[in-house]
């Protein structure tokens, strides 16, 4: 993959990735989940935010395909995620918390202190931060919020969108902006491949042009 930036979202037909009572399940099939484990077997390290490491309790590791273990990475501004989360299991892939206060951590688990703007970190911090540390190819796996700041900030290379054949009617949507634009003119419209993976289709997006284009500054 190269030192890219991607992003992977699994999501319903109707973009949902959870009921609206919480319930995350499997929303990704059988092949939408090897495609992800694949992906995350081609990249340095996996990135997500803190209330995925939270709801969701991910391993973040490469279980279904071969490959190594990425490098797991977990935003954590107010460090609010417990170290023996299971994503900070020491299983010899470097884990890495990156935030802003002096919250203890286990040996072992790294810590990147990075300096907030109104209760957020520069997307643009993190990865600089990230490629000193020798990561350089990334896949921002979660959450929405997470997602959506990296293409606001132009950072996102690639976006995979596995969506599943399954209908959830409402809840939690896959990717949000916080920003988005008022006319449609103006919208992001990434160059986009489709392909199936058995039961799902997976949606290739380029933004490296497009979110260069309509970039929103992150504050």
């Amino acid at each position: 993959m190269g030192p890219l930036i991607t992003g992977q979202i699994g999501q319903s037909l109707d973009g949902r990735i959870a009921t609206t009572n919480g319930d995350v399940g499997k929303v990704s099939g059988p092949d939408g989940i090897l495609h992800l484990h694949r992906m995350r077997a081609l990249v340095d390290a996996v990135l997500i935010g803190v209330k995925t490491a939270l709801h969701d309790s991910p391993q973040l590791t490469v279980r279904h395909c071969e490959g190594p273990n990425p490098a797991r990475v977990v935003i954590d501004i107010r460090g609010r995620l417990p170290n023996d989360s299971p994503v900070l299991a020491d299983d010899g892939s470097r884990r890495i918390i990156i935030q802003t206060d002096n919250t203890a951590r286990t040996a072992g688990i790294e810590v990147i202190r990075l300096p907030a703007t109104n209760g957020a970190i520069a997307p643009s911090a993190i990865t600089e931060a990230l490629r000193s540390e020798g990561l350089s190819s990334l896949l921002v796996e979660g959450g929405s919020f997470t997602i959506g700041k990296f293409i606001e900030a132009g950072l996102l290379d690639l976006l995979h969108l596995a969506l599943a054949p399954v209908l959830i009617g409402n809840g939690p949507a896959g990717l949000n902006l916080s920003q988005p634009d008022a006319q449609l003119e103006m919208a992001i419209r990434p160059e986009t491949r489709a392909f199936t993976l058995g039961s799902e289709l997976i949606l290739e997006c380029g933004l490296t042009k497009a979110a260069s284009a309509s970039a929103i500054p992150l504050h």
